[in-house]
């Protein structure tokens, strides 16, 4: 059998956030026909007693504990150079940067997968660069998008820390992409937006699109309902000390709620779902109508027994899990235009997709009204037609496969 070293950036277990999700169902999903080394970090010392679950799909693990959060920045800031992103420095290990090059050395694999940018450094060497070793790297997202996003909104010094890391990560990123036989987006959007940014990178980009377990998020099973309250309920999940996600549930508890209890009948309830609630996160737990859970087992219940499922995201990048599992549980969603991207839907028949506060009053006030029956049926079949993970990793395997050339992004380069 081959063998495929996988290193992902944080460890990729419980499959509960998306950015364990994408990995974990690539793991899964790779190890029918590969053998699996999984090198990876860990940040939160609880997920070392998930360490046993890596082992069923890999016949190898590396994890190293990256220490704490200060820790972890303080290194960062020490390795920081003139002209390279701190993201580098974040994620670098010299255990896990050891480990993988023994392997490589060893000439141990047939294929290499950087799951994130953070992790092509560990990929750099010459043994890295050995023939015949295909290499292939999943940025996901463009990650220093991202970064610029956040600067108009920030004050000095963040920034100019902000600028500097999205300036400096997309020129890691360039060159990052250039130097792998393939580089993933996570959406033919994405990596048309990456072309847009780094023309030369064009011949090496392809994308493999997220999708939803449909035998988890399973509308037919039953679930008692966490909720007390008669009242509707729209709900909001993610993780939430993930800034996008902040600003997202702060400016719909702030802006639009208020607006919904003030003119319907009963009055909606807001609940916000989600591991490591943020402080300013825990306060909109003061406000009327404001719920916040924070960690929950299960965010099946929630959904289901939710009215109506929102994803106000004003910074979104890639597809959002949030919108694919509401979607695939049958609940009616009203998402952003950032938070509709990527998925294979259509707006006004399969959710509801709108920007503002107005225009999020409407819709969420329209579906609470009952004026889009079938909205959640319809919601559910475009998720199992166009996002099922069995069909968008299938993809995987031509990637790959040694020989194979990339795409062309159209309107960018020429094929490989």
């Amino acid at each position: 059998m081959r063998r495929l070293l996988f290193l992902c950036h944080r460890i990729p277990y419980p499959p509960e956030k998306g950015e364990k999700i994408r990995a974990w169902h690539m793991i899964e999903h790779l190890a029918r026909d590969w053998e699996v080394d999984l090198g990876c970090l860990i940040d939160d010392p609880a997920d070392l007693q998930h360490m046993a679950a890596l082992h069923g799909p890999c016949a190898a693990v590396r994890a190293e504990q990256t220490g704490p959060r200060w820790q972890v920045a303080a290194r960062a800031l020490l390795q920081a150079r003139p002209g390279q992103p701190l993201t580098t420095g974040w994620f670098h290990n010299a255990k896990l940067r050891a480990w993988v090059e023994q392997g490589l050395e060893a000439g141990r694999y047939d294929a290499v997968f950087a799951y994130s940018a953070a992790m092509a450094p560990y990929l750099s060497s010459a043994a890295a660069h050995r023939p015949g070793v295909r290499r292939v790297l999943d940025m996901v997202d463009v990650d220093s998008e991202k970064w610029r996003a956040y600067v108009p909104s920030a004050k000095p010094p963040m920034k100019q820390v902000w600028a500097r890391e999205a300036r400096t990560l997309l020129e890691f990123e360039r060159r990052a992409a250039v130097d792998f036989d393939r580089c993933l987006f996570v959406s033919h959007q994405e990596a048309a937006r990456f072309a847009e940014l780094a023309p030369e990178t064009a011949p090496h980009l392809d994308w493999v699109e997220n999708g939803v377990d449909m035998s988890v998020f399973d509308a037919e099973q039953r679930y008692p309902s966490p909720y007390r309250t008669e009242a509707p309920v729209a709900v909001f999940t993610g993780t939430m000390d993930y800034r996008p996600n902040v600003e997202a549930v702060c400016w719909f508890a702030r802006e639009v709620l208020p607006k919904l209890r003030a003119t319907l009948n009963p009055a909606p309830e807001f609940f916000i779902v989600g591991a490591n609630p943020s402080p300013v996160v825990k306060a909109l737990g003061a406000l009327d109508g404001v719920t916040v859970t924070g960690s929950v087992p299960d965010v099946r219940p929630y959904l289901v027994h939710a009215s109506v499922a929102v994803a106000p995201l004003r910074i979104a990048r890639g597809i959002q899990n949030k919108v694919l599992e509401a979607m695939a549980l049958g609940r009616p969603v009203v998402a952003s235009s950032p938070a509709f991207e990527g998925i294979h839907a259509t707006p006004g028949q399969d959710l509801l997709v709108g920007d503002g506060t107005a225009r999020t009053v409407a819709l969420v006030s329209e579906v609470l009204a009952g004026a889009h029956p079938g909205l959640g049926e319809r919601a559910k079949r475009a998720v199992r037609t166009g996002h099922d993970w069995g069909a968008t990793l299938s993809k995987l395997d031509s990637i790959l496969a040694p020989g194979t050339d990339a795409p062309v992004i159209p309107g960018f380069g020429a094929a490989a």
